[in-house]
Order: C-alpha cells, then sequence, then structure tokens
C-alpha cells in the first residue's frame, strides 16, 4: 500500500495574495494582525447577566473553534457579571458597548481582553476619547472601533445621503485619528454592512488608508443559508486579497454555527490548517447510488476528525475511481457495492451498506498508524 501522508503539510498551503502588513495587538492570548492566523470569532445570545449560561456558551464557542468571544453589555447587571466570565472564560472575552460610556470602563475594570465601541450610538464618545485611552492604555487592552451601517453618525448620513463605503471608512477614520491624537494605536477597526459589495467596497478602501487590524463581518447576513452565502462571498473576495484579520460570521442561527462557517471560509482559502474535506460528486442520471445520503452519513461518521483528512464520495465510474485516487481516503461506488481507496490503491471492494462503516474504520487506522487522533 503507498504511504500515507497526513497532517500538517511540511510547507505552508499556497494562499491567493500575501497578508496585508498591519500593526499587531494581543487580544488576551490571541494576536491579532498580519503577524498571526486570521482568527475566528462570535457571540454569544444568552443574557449576559446569566453568568452559568454565557459561560456554557462560551464553552460550546471554543470546543467548536472559536478563538474570541464577544459579550453584550447593555445593562449594569451584565457590566457587574463581566469579571467572573472574563475571569472563567477559556477564551477572551470582548466586551461590546453601546449607548452607555461608563461600561466601557466597567468593562475594562472587569478585566475584558478588550472592547468593542459604536461610536455612532454611544452619548458623547468623541469628548470621552482621551479617558477612554487612558484606561485602555493602563489595562493593556485594545480598543475596536466598530462602524455599523445601521448606527452611523448623522452627520456622515447627512454628508453622503446613506451609509456609503466612503461614508464608513470616513468614521472608521475619524474615530481613530481621535485615539491618536491621545497616542493609542492598540485599534482594530471594523467597517459593516449588509450589503456584500459594500461592505468589500468598504474594506478595500479602508485597508488602503491605515495599517490597523481589520475585522471583517456582513452585519445581518441573514438566517444561515442567507447568511452563510453573503458572508462567503465577502470574506472569500477580501481574504483572497490578503485583507481581514478576524472575522465574524454573522448569522441568525445557534452561534456555534457561526464558528463553522467562518472555519470552513478560512480553510477552503489555505488560511487555516484542514481537518476533514469531503469531496463528493453532485449526483447525476449516471449514478448508481444515493451520493447525497452517502456523502451526508460519511460526513457525519467522520465528523470528530481531529487531522488533515479528504475523503472522496463518487457515485459511478466516470471521474469516480480517479478522484477517489487523488483524496487520502475515498469510495466509488455502483453495482450495489463501493471500491475502498486509501492514497491511489484499492484495498477493497465491499456491500453499499458497508461503505461508511468501512471509511470510518480505515481513517481510525490511518490515524493510528500516524500516530493522531481521530477525534
Amino acid at each position: 500500500m503507498a504511504d500515507v501522508n497526513l497532517g500538517m503539510p511540511e510547507a505552508p498551503e499556497p494562499v491567493l495574495h500575501p497578508r496585508r502588513k498591519t500593526r499587531q495587538l494581543m487580544v488576551g492570548s490571541v494576536g491579532v494582525g498580519s503577524n498571526f492566523p486570521v482568527s475566528v470569532q462570535s457571540m454569544t445570545t444568552t443574557r449576559t447577566h446569566d453568568t452559568n449560561a454565557t459561560l456554557q456558551q462560551i464553552a460550546e464557542l471554543a470546543a467548536a473553534g472559536c478563538d474570541i468571544v464577544r459579550v453584550a453589555c447593555p445593562r449594569q447587571e451584565d457590566a457587574d457579571a463581566l469579571t467572573a466570565i472574563a475571569a472563567k472564560s477559556p477564551i477572551p472575552v470582548i466586551a461590546d458597548i453601546h449607548f452607555q460610556p461608563r461600561y466601557i470602563f466597567a468593562a475594562i475594570d472587569a478585566g475584558c481582553a478588550a472592547v468593542r465601541v459604536n461610536p455612532g450610538n454611544i452619548r458623547e464618545f468623541d469628548g470621552r476619547v482621551k479617558e477612554v485611552a487612558t484606561a485602555a492604555r493602563a489595562a493593556n487592552i485594545p480598543i475596536r472601533i466598530g462602524i455599523n451601517a445601521g448606527s452611523l453618525d448623522k452627520r456622515l448620513l447627512e454628508k453622503y445621503g446613506k451609509a456609503t463605503p466612503e461614508a464608513l471608512v470616513e468614521s472608521a477614520l475619524w474615530e481613530a485619528g481621535l485615539f491618536a491624537e491621545h497616542d493609542f494605536h492598540d485599534i482594530a477597526i471594523s467597517v459593516k454592512h449588509h450589503d456584500p459589495v459594500t461592505m468589500v467596497q468598504a474594506y478595500t478602501l479602508l485597508a488602503a488608508q491605515c495599517d490597523y487590524p481589520l475585522h471583517l463581518g456582513v452585519t445581518e447576513a441573514g438566517p444561515a443559508f442567507q447568511g452563510t452565502v453573503k458572508s462567503s462571498v465577502a470574506f472569500g473576495t477580501l481574504l483572497a486579497r490578503g485583507i481581514g484579520d478576524t472575522i465574524r460570521v454573522s448569522l441568525s442561527a445557534p452561534p456555534v454555527e457561526e464558528i463553522k462557517v467562518g472555519e470552513a471560509i478560512l480553510r477552503s482559502l489555505n488560511l487555516r490548517p484542514k481537518r476533514l474535506e469531503i469531496v463528493s460528486c453532485p449526483s447525476c442520471g449516471r449514478c448508481q447510488v444515493d451520493v447525497v445520503e452517502l456523502a451526508n452519513e460519511v460526513e457525519e461518521g467522520l465528523k470528530d476528525v481531529s487531522f488533515p483528512l479528504r475523503v472522496a464520495v463518487m457515485g459511478c465510474v466516470v471521474n469516480g475511481p480517479g478522484e477517489a485516487r487523488e483524496a487520502d481516503l475515498g469510495c466509488a461506488s455502483g453495482n450495489g457495492k463501493g471500491q475502498i481507496f486509501v492514497k491511489g490503491q484499492v484495498i477493497k471492494t465491499v456491500p453499499e451498506k458497508e461503505i461508511v462503516p468501512t471509511l470510518i474504520e480505515e481513517a481510525q487506522r490511518i490515524a493510528d498508524e500516524q500516530g493522531l487522533s481521530a477525534q
């Protein structure tokens, strides 16, 4: 049997464009900027003051691969819970502040790893930048300036008529400039919009005018399917150009789903080490097996694989054998049976009902031979 070469590649996987050079930040233990991998974020949906529920959801996000988590802080009781949450969270916590500037200082005092501010709806924010910069510098934490189309400063709405890319960028750079006046530069910026085209234009303009790390987001992207498509298109366009240092896929779905999509986007661009990759045909009239069901069963059976593994699931003899041979592990099915391949060699032919168990068994054997954990 041919040698199976799995695990991390000896050389970095090729990317479409080098990362844009940025300043470097530390959000707790996670580096953000061009010297660090692109990180994946999400936001809790619990009431932040329900400390146990919030920490439980954070634990689930961390287990799914989330690097940084954001929590809302709309009330005093939420601010009061931040100390315990920041101390017990397994990943860095960013406090998300709107409306009340006093919660910025509460979050800093609570030990949060960073604070996200929305200048467009925080009362008298510009006049308090010096205070914020002084407190953040003393705590050695960064600030994310989050500009949203839905809460853009009224002065800029009057100037541009709507939340154009130029308006979003002008707002972001104005706020960053206020911090710079106080020699505070530990800043990340986001300029989010619900329209992927506007969002891409805004980040492209912003990237050309500053060297701050950028947090990518299509705000209010929608339900899982629509939001996944919009975020994938926008993030893929920007990341392929080297723009973007941390991402959040905003879905009307459980937060763990945001992490799954975010990680998949990064892996598809070789910006995060690959794990399980299913290569399966779309099915057609030539197929003699239900490829859709078979692929879903294989994906479910191997969902806990934690090392790079490409598995081909093919439904006929046209492209099946060739594609299966290009994978680490695969099957080409027809006539009630399936040929099982490992790195280009047929190792056995099994009845159709035994295809999935055999692939799972072979994945475990490969992991054992390589000294890897299949889960």
